[in-house]
């Protein structure tokens, strides 16, 4: 498993250019028929639009697909692709809905309204890190649960649960690089009485 980014949330985010009004549509997607259906989505919300322009990135079978829709070619498919990869995000589907003012913008001008309204829509819908963490857990008794549970967060662990019986038991996430330093950690502040038990690995987001 390996890192990667993708958008936090979804997003529309609206301009105006010379009378022209573009909508950028971003969704986090995690498959190319998902992509399709929030394309699909898009195109039936903005039926009486001049052009509903799209690309996607997605990490299962690295898909990358675009379309211009109607303008002329190379100035509003290629050029929102382009923005999803130099954002460096994939599991992501981007529309840019225009309505045409009655003004053309010329081949640049389409280019970088085009560009615009994914890169403000990425901006908005904001941009984050997936890592591969181990979900993991610490049992504990009472006495030492205020030391145990303060060691996870010093060690970058999240927790995600914290369950009270006959002893306490947390679990939390953390990136399986900090696993060693967290195991020495805890041997130390328990005497060795308790020890970390980490099993699979699960994607979440970082700052």
């Amino acid at each position: 498993m390996e890192a990667y980014k993708t958008i936090l949330k979804p997003a529309d985010v609206e301009f105006v250019e010379k009378r022209s009004r573009f909508i950028g549509h971003v969704r986090p997607v995690s498959s190319e028929e998902e992509a399709l259906a929030f394309l699909a989505e898009m195109r039936s919300k903005h039926w009486n639009a001049s052009h509903n322009v799209y690309a996607y990135c997605v990490r299962a079978g690295g898909v990358q697909r675009y379309s211009d829709d109607g303008e002329p070619q190379g100035t509003a498919g290629i050029p929102t692709l382009d923005v999803l990869r130099k954002s460096g995000v994939t599991d992501v589907a981007a529309v840019v809905t225009r309505y045409f003012g009655g003004i053309l913008l010329g081949a640049g001008g389409l280019v970088r309204a085009y560009s615009h309204s994914v890169s403000i829509a990425l901006e908005e819908a904001g941009v984050v890190t997936m890592r591969p963490c181990a979900m993991a857990s610490i049992a504990c008794a009472y006495s030492q649960y205020g030391r145990v549970a303060a060691l996870v967060p010093e060690h970058g662990g999240v927790l995600d649960d914290t369950q009270f019986g006959e002893g306490v038991t947390l679990s939390f996430h953390i990136v399986p690089e900090a696993l060693p330093a967290l195991r020495t950690a805890l041997a130390d502040a328990t005497c060795g009485e308790c020890s970390v038990e980490a099993g699979e690995e699960r994607y979440f987001a970082c700052s």
